[in-house]
C-alpha cells in the first residue's frame, strides 16, 4: 500500500468578520487575526497542493466546486463570493464556511482546484485525490467566552477552547478527534465536528504544527494553526 500524499493543513475561522466588506476597517484585534490567518493559508499554498479541500459546516452532503457560490446579504451586504471560478445558473450556494474560505483563497491567489465539503465526507474525499493536498479547516471557538458573546458566558467555554488550542499547536490528531461534540454543542463551539473531521482523518500520521492566534476578542474563540502531515 502506498503512503497517503503530504497533506497541509489550516485551521482558520468562518467568522464572517475576517472579510473587510463585512467587518469594515479593522480594529487591532481583527488586524492581527487577518494576519494569522493569512500565514496559515500561505503556509497551505506554499506546498503547491493540486487540489485545496474546504471543510465546513452546513454542506449536508453536498460537494461545492466550480460555479457554485455564497453571498453576504444576511450580512447587509451585497456581495456574491464564487466557490470556484464563474458562477453558473442553477449552482449550489455554498454556506457561510466554504464562503469565507473561498474568499481567503482568493486573497491567496490561489487558482489551482477547490473542493468543498462537510466533517463527514471529509476522510472520503481525502482519499480519493492523488498528490499533494491542502485543506482549510474552518471554525470557530465556543461563542461563550465573555459576557457580550453571542451566547451567554459559560465558565467552561475557556478550557474547552484553551484544549483545542494545545491540540492545534502540538499537533495532536487524538485529542482533535476525541474531542466531546456535546459539550461543543452546549457552548456553542461551531468548528468542533471540523476539528473532530481533521483529527480523525489525520491520525497516525506525523504533524508538525504551529499554532498562530488564540483569542477571543469578540467573546468567540477564534483560533488559527496550521500543520503538516506526512
Amino acid at each position: 500500500m502506498r503512503p497517503p500524499p503530504p497533506l497541509t493543513v489550516a485551521f482558520c475561522p468562518q467568522s464572517p468578520l475576517v472579510l473587510p466588506a463585512v467587518a469594515g476597517a479593522p480594529t487591532p484585534a481583527l488586524s492581527v487575526l487577518r494576519t494569522a490567518v493569512s500565514a496559515a493559508v500561505q503556509t497551505v499554498l506554499a506546498d503547491r497542493p493540486e487540489v485545496v479541500v474546504v471543510v465546513g459546516e452546513g454542506a449536508d452532503g453536498l460537494r461545492f466546486g466550480p460555479g457554485d457560490a455564497g453571498d453576504l446579504r444576511g450580512f447587509g451586504v451585497d456581495l456574491e463570493v464564487p466557490f470556484a471560478g464563474r458562477v453558473r445558473a442553477g449552482g449550489h450556494r455554498v454556506p457561510l464556511p466554504h464562503l469565507v474560505a473561498a474568499w481567503l483563497l482568493d486573497e491567496a491567489g490561489h487558482t489551482g482546484g477547490r473542493l468543498g465539503v462537510g466533517p463527514a465526507d471529509l476522510a472520503a474525499a481525502l482519499a480519493d485525490l492523488p498528490g499533494p493536498v491542502g485543506v482549510l479547516a474552518m471554525g470557530d471557538g465556543s461563542a461563550r467566552r465573555t459576557e457580550k458573546a453571542p451566547g451567554a458566558l459559560d465558565p467552561a467555554a475557556g478550557p474547552f477552547d484553551a484544549a483545542v488550542a494545545a491540540a492545534l499547536g502540538a499537533g495532536d490528531c487524538t485529542a482533535l478527534a476525541g474531542l466531546d461534540p456535546d459539550a461543543g454543542r452546549r457552548l456553542l463551539a461551531a468548528g468542533v465536528p471540523v476539528w473532530r473531521a481533521v483529527g480523525a482523518a489525520l491520525e497516525g500520521r506525523a504533524v508538525t504544527a504551529e499554532l498562530h492566534h488564540d483569542d477571543a476578542p469578540f467573546g468567540v474563540g477564534y483560533l488559527v494553526a496550521a500543520w503538516r502531515a506526512r
